[in-house]
């Protein structure tokens, strides 16, 4: 539900001054499609302020002193009647997580009641993050969590594609570990994506009296492919899946009970596969197979209108897809095609204009003279 909107119309300057900066633009753009783009040469324009409707609850919070936090809006704060979302923060994908930010808020009927909690690699700049974050969501309630990305490094095996194998793919893995002791739900959402739909209806997700986390399950796909014909030739692996009936997921939209989490030692039990994987190759495709060899099986259930998912294409070639049959809540662009870089080599496909709407970046002909 959007409460609020505005239309943000170009700001016109001198001429030369205009000239110059697309001449700026189009060295960058020639850097980004080489594949060496510096983000900070980037501008975004400051979101709309979105209200609460008249019947959210009020938050009420109480302090967590064991927190890593730096950069942070709600440092040590734990809000009760929050939506607690989480993402992984860098400047490579900034500009998607920027969009993916606004379109939660904008369809959300309690906007100020969403907290988010970024994670950012240690070595990343996070003054620079939390300075853009801040300044097109000036009233954004947020915190940046460092991850010791070096320390999952040795764990990473390669994959089928290079951008895949980043660490910080893997920083979900330890949600539980860097967020306060105080959430006990969160809703993880990757950086390509926007929602059209209230994500308070996510987030209020049942995950009945077992399960771990929730998400869309893809039944149709051909699961033994997401593992290598020495896991299933081996008696002893491929009883992992023993007693369950696991069907695909994709870990790019989930509600996590960080609580039970905890209590089950769950990051141990994915790192275990990972060491694994490093001493015979079961899988070939990133951070997802840990995930499937844990929990798949043993999912709480997600409307599949919360991940239309593989809109980027496959991992290889990125070409265009349609969307699943059935409703829409949620745009998931997975796969290796990305809407920005096909919007801004002009080659996008349709369902990228949907995206478009909530790109935040400014334009040459939108900046100040």
């Amino acid at each position: 539900m959007c409460l609020c909107s505005c239309s943000i119309m170009p700001k016109h300057g001198s001429f030369k001054i205009k000239a110059f900066i697309s001449l700026l633009w189009t060295i960058s753009f020639a850097a980004h499609s080489a594949g060496a783009i510096n983000t900070k040469n980037f501008h975004f324009q400051e979101a709309p302020k979105f209200y609460n409707s008249p019947t959210c609850p009020s938050l009420h919070y109480s302090t967590d002193t064991n927190t890593t936090a730096v950069n942070s809006t709600s440092n040590g704060f734990c809000f009760e009647n929050a939506v607690n979302v989480a993402m992984t923060l860098d400047a490579a994908y900034l500009r998607g997580s920027m969009a993916a930010i606004l379109s939660v808020l904008q369809h959300s009927s309690c906007p100020e009641n969403v907290i988010f909690h970024f994670v950012a690699s240690s070595s990343a700049d996070t003054n620079y993050l939390n300075i853009t974050i801040a300044n097109s969501f000036p009233y954004l309630h947020f915190t940046i969590y460092p991850f010791q990305d070096s320390g999952v490094a040795g764990l990473i095996s390669t994959s089928i594609r290079a951008a895949l194998d980043c660490p910080l793919n893997y920083a979900r893995n330890y949600l539980p570990d860097l967020l306060p002791g105080c959430i006990q739900k969160v809703v993880y959402l990757d950086s390509d994506l926007v929602l059209v739909d209230d994500i308070a209806k996510l987030a209020a997700t049942p995950l009945g009296e077992e399960a771990v986390l929730a998400a869309p399950e893809y039944c149709n796909a051909n699961f033994t492919t997401y593992f290598t014909p020495t896991f299933w030739s081996n008696p002893s692996l491929s009883l992992t899946f023993a007693n369950r009936k696991p069907c695909y997921f994709n870990t790019g939209v989930m509600v996590i009970d960080l609580k039970r989490w905890r209590a089950g030692d769950y990051t141990t039990k994915i790192v275990e596969w990972m060491e694994l994987q490093k001493r015979m190759r079961i899988y070939e495709l990133g951070s997802l197979p840990p995930f499937l060899l844990v929990f798949a099986g043993n999912i709480g259930p997600v409307d599949h209108k919360w991940n239309q998912h593989g809109l980027g294409g496959d991992n290889f070639r990125g070409l265009c897809r349609n969307l699943h049959p059935g409703p829409v809540s949620l745009l998931h662009w997975s796969g290796k095609g990305k809407p920005w870089v096909r919007l801004d080599a002009s080659r996008p496909c349709p369902l990228d204009t949907l995206w478009a709407p909530y790109d935040l970046l400014q334009t040459p002909y939108a900046l100040e003279s």
